[in-house]
């Protein structure tokens, strides 16, 4: 039996929970694969306050480049977060020909292609089933048991902040800032929530998913990015009543030789399964050419769900796995679809006045913009009051909708921002 000595910058919430599985399982492990994996050493600023996991502590040390330095470490683990100073050390690790295993999402995103070169450079390994979904296999899923598919669609829950903000706000009742202030004081939410509730976070993953799926590295700037800033709990009702949830959704499609990528809060049916991830979990809807759906389902972050992933990593490292950013350069670039051009159906909905002839001005303006309604849903109020009206539209191009929303916006009959939100039918 081989011992692999592991060394892990970041003792924080997960790496912590990495030493507690390896201490925990670790002889398990070896008798699954034969690589023991053992802690060399454990690299943080504070290196003093108890992690609740008890350590020698020889391991311990405030120097991360003696870490990546030392010959005797087979394996590094960098948890530190950020793009900067865990860029570089997972840089040096990699242009010393050690494998890396990370979490690091926003490092990926921003700087995927530098380092996926580097790692096919070096020879070394990089490794990062942690970076989405938390303890949810779905980049191994789609590396290996998915490796004889093309990816039609992928549909992605992603943050379990935003996911248990929409949950609590649908079942409770409750208004977007309310939740979010409950989240924070329970440790759903940073502070401050920005990431999370502006869907950048979400669209970190996506980038990482959609590179993965196709084959080169993506960029950011290819994702339209909304979050759930500020949602109404009225929105959420309505939704309900017409037989939909509202989820935070990373949307990633191809078609046509072009691949569609969006992050934005989405109507998706009730007896979607997607429409069933509640709370702080995530869910990964997959779709293959010949595999057809498939769902990977879990808690998306915390200390031991996302360990987990990064165990499976370490473990594949020591095995001498190669990882997959071959993979990841197996083109220079994605044909991406231009927002303006993408297809969706739409929930609009307006405050209008109450007059004979104004939901008939809204519905010039959404025909002369291409924009077809399938169904209206007016609320009964006292005469002379504000009327919230809801439209059901088939598909448009978006560029269409941006145009009709703001000639809706300047209509004497309509009071304040309307507001628009996806609707995804999954494949129809």
């Amino acid at each position: 039996m081989k011992e692999v000595n592991v060394g892990i910058l970041g003792f924080g919430t997960v790496g912590a929970g990495v030493v507690e599985g390896l201490l925990k399982n670790g002889e398990l492990m070896a008798q699954r694969t034969g690589f023991f994996p053992k802690i060399g050493q454990i690299a943080d600023l504070d290196i003093q306050t108890d992690r609740g996991v008890q350590v020698d502590p020889s391991w311990m040390t405030t120097d991360a480049l003696s870490v990546i330095d030392d010959p005797e470490i087979d394996v590094i683990v960098e948890l530190i977060g950020g793009i900067t100073i865990a860029k570089e050390f997972v840089l040096r690790a990699l242009n010393n020909g050690k494998p890396v295993v990370t979490a690091n999402k926003a490092l990926l995103a921003e700087a995927g292609r530098e380092l996926f070169e580097a790692s096919v450079k070096s020879g070394a390994g990089l490794y990062f089933e942690a970076s989405v979904g938390g303890g949810i296999p779905v980049l191994r899923a789609l590396r290996d048991g998915l490796v004889g598919n093309q990816i039609k669609s992928m549909y992605g829950i992603l943050n379990g902040t935003c996911n248990y903000i929409l949950t609590r706000m649908e079942r409770e009742g409750l208004d977007f800032d309310t939740v979010l202030a409950e989240a924070q004081k329970l440790g759903y939410a940073e502070t401050p929530p920005d990431l999370d509730i502006d869907g950048l976070d979400t669209a970190h993953k996506a980038v990482v998913l959609a590179s993965l799926a196709y084959g080169a590295p993506v960029s950011m700037d290819a994702f339209t990015i909304e979050g759930i800033r500020g949602l109404s709990h009225r929105e959420i009702a309505y939704a309900d009543e017409l037989g939909y949830r509202i989820k935070l959704l990373a949307v990633i499609r191809s078609a046509a030789g072009e691949v569609e990528m969006r992050v934005e809060p989405s109507l998706v049916p009730k007896n979607h399964l997607l429409a069933a991830v509640h709370d702080s979990f995530n869910a990964v809807f997959v779709e293959g050419d010949i595999v057809g759906d498939t769902l990977y389902y879990g808690r998306g972050a915390g200390r031991l769900p996302t360990a987990s992933a990064v165990i499976g990593d370490v473990m594949e490292a020591a095995a001498g796995g190669a990882g997959c950013c071959n993979w990841l350069l197996r083109h220079d670039s994605l044909a991406v679809r231009g927002a303006e051009d993408i297809s969706i159906r739409c929930y609009l909905r307006m405050s209008l006045k109450d007059q004979p002839d104004v939901i008939a001005k809204v519905a010039h303006v959404l025909g002369k913009n291409d924009i077809s309604i399938a169904s209206i849903i007016q609320k009964e109020q006292n005469a002379g009051e504000q009327v919230p009206v809801v439209f059901l539209t088939h598909k448009a191009l978006e560029k269409n909708f941006a145009a009709a929303m703001e000639e809706i916006g300047m209509l004497d009959a309509v009071d304040g921002k309307p507001v628009r939100m996806a609707i995804e039918d999954f494949g129809e």
